[in-house]
């Protein structure tokens, strides 16, 4: 069954490239009238004509979200009611021994990975119950699952969105708005790539044996967003080639 988004909005933060242009293609595509979100205007605006030349409908909005609640308040206002949530704006942060990560990189990735989902979540959820309901997709990691050597503060942000989700969905289930997580393995977007052995390394041990492809990972988006998914809530969705279904 295909997923129709005909006549709904969403805002999908840090879509200007990698997953989260995948996911505003993917939802435009779907019906969606996207708001592409992310810092740099140039990519943004290159994602909406993107999405035009397909025939979809798009929008741009600036927004760091690092910059706290002033930059989520903005962003939530600017981009109006909003049906469908996607908090994917994140820091992908090079492994490096602990004792060599800076305060200052700690409180950016947990401003970033963490705290504009929680006050993203906040300025729009309510609005959306008052409407009749919603979804939120947030984005997580197979980090999240688990410890990894030298990836101690990724690893700790993406716990922290699968707790958020849990605890967003048992808040917001009976308002009609379902709350819900995806979490990728390695994909293959610019920035990983650039990270070379690391993530041969990781993506070698994974039963698939292969990364996902940015789309793969926007289609399990385009299933908890839309209508196919009316009683899931609290899930964080694994796409990592198998690698959190392996023991050891």
């Amino acid at each position: 069954m295909s997923t129709s988004l005909a006549g709904k909005m969403a805002l999908v933060t840090g879509s200007t490239d990698g997953i989260g242009a995948a996911i505003a293609r993917t939802l435009a595509d779907a019906g969606a009238h996207v708001v592409v979100s992310g810092r740099d205007t140039a990519r943004g605006e290159k994602v909406v004509a993107g999405i035009a030349e397909r025939g979809g409908r798009a929008t741009f909005v600036r927004a760091d979200l690092a910059e706290g609640g002033p930059a989520v308040r903005a962003l939530a206002e600017a981009a109006g009611p909003v049906d469908i949530l996607v908090n994917n704006a994140a820091m992908l942060i090079t492994p490096a021994p602990t004792a060599d990560v800076d305060e200052e990189l700690i409180d950016r990735a947990l401003a970033t990975n963490v705290k504009a989902a929680f006050l993203l979540t906040g300025a729009i959820a309510p609005a959306m119950a008052a409407r009749g309901g919603g979804a939120i997709v947030n984005m997580g990691s197979v980090n999240g699952f688990g410890g990894t050597a030298h990836s101690a503060l990724y690893s700790v942000t993406k716990a922290a969105v699968h707790s958020l989700t849990m605890s967003f969905a048992d808040e917001y289930a009976s308002q009609g708005v379902r709350v819900n997580a995806v979490a990728p393995g390695p994909t293959m977007t610019e920035k990983v790539t650039g990270m070379g052995a690391h993530i041969t390394d990781m993506v070698a041990r994974f039963p698939s044996r292969r990364a996902n492809t940015p789309d793969e990972v926007a289609k399990a988006v385009l299933f908890l967003a839309g209508d196919d998914a009316a009683n899931i809530h609290g899930a964080v969705l694994p796409v990592d080639g198998g690698a959190t279904a392996r023991a050891l």
